[in-house]
């Protein structure tokens, strides 16, 4: 592999062009560091065009599932290639997208039975939304409401930004979002003592908004167990499922937003079966087609579905988008799903949480360690930092830090996690939870 990259073609010209014509996101371009140049992958190895090898540790923004370039998945997009390349879906179908509806449909919870098919997170999030409001327009019922969680992120597009507009992102325009009422989110960690105070002060919150304004909310929007851009910040179970009982018995619409901790993140193909709680609509994205394609679904119970069926259209649900269940998303998808069993994949999940709770038991004596966590195949910590927050100084050295030395590993500003794709070896996990052990010891200090 590195002598062939070593022939790639002088890669000083394409960065020349990506310096003058690209704009990269999350990144202030300057003051950001030259972008680093990728032109292969394998498993969960990025190589550059200097033959300089990367591991993998955040799944390339939590999208890689089984491994880079999995052969199963590049075969299956390429025999689809050859025989449909896309069809509008707006009065057509094609097997692809049939048979990827099915499987997710009998992996999901009992209920969730009906599949719309869109373009990527943030959109799926969008779909839910509108769906919700429009469920209870249809019903002849007025619920403009929507209440979400705290710190929650969704996305970058307008409803999504709304409901995640708690996490500090979208200062400009703040003017264009829609109200949102919020609901406190119970953090944890291990350790954590003060657990099931903050969540009776959550749930107090939680009545009290119901007793007010139940039969206005539309629907409760969150990300089951684990938000993933506030800091891999996670919550138990049983706070889910008591927010679930009570969204329930008044009326509410219960939306997961399984961007992220879908396909196998929390230990189980999906977090909620790892909380226990089935929603009323689920998002799914990122790790959908492996990693491979940008799709993405949003699933309901067959009830909502029926409240858009009628004699006019008015009653329909009228949103798309140009590429509609892709046919080479769709048969991505599909062997993406299926390798889960083939592969054993949850298995292997298991192992790897093993291996990030035997690390940090070592890393969290630290004295500027706290807060670690773990679930499924996502390890985090926080770290104690003078500026914590995106933009953390800690976050950025950290960066570069594990950049020099061949990881890929981006904190959410003082908040350091490990989220990498499944085909990791243990021999490498255990590889980056040393150069995690060295990081701690060479932390720029606090400043007084």
């Amino acid at each position: 592999m590195a002598k062939r990259l070593d022939e790639q073609s002088d890669s000083a010209q394409w960065l020349a062009w990506d310096a003058r014509h690209v704009w990269h996101p999350f990144t202030q371009a300057k003051t950001a560091p030259p972008a680093t140049p990728i032109v292969a992958a394998r498993a969960a190895t990025l190589y550059g065009a200097d033959g300089q090898s990367y591991l993998d540790l955040i799944s390339s923004w939590w999208v890689i599932t089984h491994g880079h370039a999995h052969p199963r998945i590049a075969q299956a997009i390429a025999q689809q290639a050859m025989t449909l390349e896309q069809v509008v879906f707006a009065g057509f179908t094609h097997p692809p997208a049939v048979q990827l509806a099915a499987a997710l449909v009998a992996k999901l919870p009992v209920g969730l039975q009906r599949v719309f098919f869109s373009d990527n997170g943030s959109t799926s999030v969008e779909v839910a939304l509108k769906m919700a409001r429009q469920y209870w327009f249809n019903r002849g019922e007025r619920r403009e409401r929507f209440l979400a969680c705290v710190g929650g992120y969704h996305g970058d597009t307008v409803g999504a930004m709304s409901v995640g507009g708690s996490s500090g992102f979208f200062e400009p325009f703040r003017s264009l979002l829609f109200p949102v009422d919020w609901l406190p989110f119970p953090a944890t960690w291990q350790g954590d003592e003060a657990v099931e105070q903050r969540e009776r002060e959550a749930l107090l919150v939680l009545d009290d908004y119901l007793a007010r304004h139940g039969r206005e909310c539309a629907a409760c929007l969150m990300e089951p167990l684990v938000q993933g851009a506030a800091g891999m910040r996670m919550c138990r179970p049983q706070f889910v499922q008591q927010v679930a009982e009570r969204l329930r018995a008044a009326g509410v619409l219960l939306i997961f937003d399984e961007v992220m901790t879908g396909f196998g993140r929390t230990g189980r193909l999906f977090a909620c079966e790892r909380a226990g709680t089935d929603p009323d609509i689920i998002c799914l994205s990122k790790g959908l087609t492996g990693g491979f394609l940008p799709m993405s679904v949003t699933v309901c119970r067959e009830e909502i579905y029926q409240a858009f069926l009628g004699e006019s259209f008015d009653r329909a649900f009228a949103h798309g988008h140009s590429f509609t269940a892709n046919p080479l998303g769709c048969a991505a998808a599909v062997v993406a799903l299926a390798l889960f069993d083939e592969e054993e994949t949850l298995a292997r999940i298991a192992q790897l949480e093993e291996i990030h709770c035997q690390r940090l038991l070592e890393v969290q004596r630290h004295p500027r360690v706290c807060c670690p966590r773990v679930m499924g195949s996502i390890a985090a910590l926080d770290i104690q930092a003078d500026d914590a927050g995106y933009a953390s100084r800690i976050g950025l050295f950290l960066r570069q830090f594990f950049l020099d030395r061949g990881f890929l590993l981006r904190p959410l500003g003082n908040a350091l996690y490990l989220l990498p794709p499944y085909c990791i070896t243990d021999a490498e996990l255990h590889r980056a939870w040393d150069c995690v052990a060295e990081a701690l010891q060479q932390l720029p200090p606090v400043r007084a």
